[in-house]
């Protein structure tokens, strides 16, 4: 009897958001540890754009043999799209309703905030008839997770990003020319921060750090007029500055207009791809830096697209491994609406229910903690007017010199860009030690 009931139990397998290096080697472990409990396993193409509309002829089988030695490669083999079906309860009852026409009892769903948050409404819907478990997977590395746990794609990403960057590094340095490198992270700034500090980048703005809320296209552009002043104070005339994708998100709306036109997405979010956020921001610090009468030859970059489908390097390999057997053994033995995690090398399940904020109502997100020794080591290595420069009557000389100004009226120019610096408490040791 309990042969015939695992062989009438089904596990379905689904990817939504974006591409993230090592979904294959989750759907891979996923549909291993299944096929060996009996269960059959199906792959649900193209995140929730098909099954919320009834179109069912594109679910595939997988077998053992379908999905050996896919956990090296890149993208996704099942296909993924950024179809929301929270958005109508028509498409979220047909979720449902197709799950239960393919006789699936256990739901894997593989994705980032939104993806979850869908998979929290599914479980919701249906009830008792299915058990379902989110796998946490974005490059942006925020999913609510413990701050020490990465998602998975996040350290490939954060790999490949550091390759590219340390090129532009030697050709700004062969040049003579800065970079602006715009790195992807809607919300949180750690795959920028990460690449800049490994790559030891001159300077990585993210949203977190514009903590006074006060904050507009001019204000960022400011930030980066200062480091290429304070280079040019230094003695060099090149540099590479990391920013994150989220900072068009802080700009406000009847500001976008100056980076370009503004498009939304299935889940009302801006589409921060098609916003040429480096384009826009190089334009204003040409600008300013020429009001200064400083030529300084500045080219943009976008690297996103190139990191999300990369090639999962050993680490995002045993990882995801272990996260798509997790996910599969949760199910398996009855446990349903958590996203899996691994902590101090345990599986940890956490329940959709703690995952939500009671402010928005969405999934909780994580951002980088500017309060964090990581921040704080990562701000102290950056070229960026600090605090000390305009308290140090010959650093501000040496900076007014280097922007054709006088002291007070470098001061008076650019003295509110710092008001945002954090205290070194991180690096602080402790009283009494």
């Amino acid at each position: 009897m309990a042969d015939a009931r695992k062989l009438a139990q089904k596990l379905a397998i689904l990817v939504g958001g974006g591409p993230a290096p090592g979904i294959n080697s989750v759907i891979s472990a996923a549909t291993l540890r299944a096929r060996l409990e009996g269960l059959e396993v199906l792959g649900l193409p193209n995140g929730y754009s098909e099954i919320m509309l009834g179109k069912l002829e594109g679910v595939r089988s997988l077998s053992a043999e379908d999905v050996r030695g896919i956990h090296f490669q890149g993208g996704a083999i099942l296909g993924t799209s950024r179809a929301n079906p929270t958005k109508q309860v028509a498409h979220l009852d047909r979720v449902v309703q197709s799950l239960g026409e393919l006789g699936v009892t256990q739901l894997i769903t593989i994705g980032g905030d939104d993806t979850a948050f869908s998979a929290m409404k599914i479980a919701e819907r249906a009830g008792a008839r299915l058990r379902v478990a989110h796998v946490p997977k974005t490059i942006d590395n925020d999913l609510a997770l413990p701050a020490h746990i990465d998602t998975f794609g996040f350290q490939t990403a954060r790999h490949v990003g550091v390759a590219l960057v340390k090129n532009l590094m030697i050709d700004a340095r062969t040049s003579g020319r800065w970079y602006f490198v715009v790195a992807m992270g809607r919300k949180a700034g750690s795959l920028a921060l990460g690449i800049a500090k490994a790559a030891g980048a001159n300077i990585a703005v993210i949203p977190e750090e514009f903590t006074s809320g006060k904050v507009n296209l001019d204000k960022i552009a400011d930030v980066l007029v200062g480091a290429v002043v304070k280079r040019r104070a230094q003695g060099a005339k090149d540099g590479v500055a990391v920013l994150a994708e989220g900072l068009a998100e802080l700009i406000p709306e009847s500001e976008l207009h100056r980076l370009g036109a503004i498009e939304r997405d299935e889940h009302d979010h801006i589409r921060l791809a098609e916003i040429d956020l480096g384009r826009g921001i190089r334009k204003v610090v040409e600008e300013r830096l020429r009001a200064l009468g400083i030529g300084t030859s500045i080219v943009s970059k976008d690297i996103g697209y190139e990191l999300r489908c990369a090639d999962p390097i050993p680490v995002d390999i045993e990882y995801t491994r272990d996260l798509g057997y997790c996910a599969a053994q949760f199910l398996i033995e009855g446990g349903s609406d958590a996203m899996v995690s691994l902590q101090e090398g345990r599986f940890v399940p956490i329940p959709f229910s703690s995952m939500i904020d009671p402010t928005t109502g969405r999934t909780r997100v994580r951002t980088v903690e500017i309060g964090s020794l990581r921040y704080a080591v990562a701000r102290r290595y950056m070229t960026r007017l600090r605090r000390e420069d305009f308290a140090d009557a010959d650093r501000l000389a040496a900076l007014a010199g280097a922007a054709g100004l006088a002291p007070d009226a470098f001061r008076n120019r650019f003295a509110y860009v710092v008001e945002d610096e954090p205290q070194t408490s991180a690096l602080r040791r402790p009283a009494g030690s």
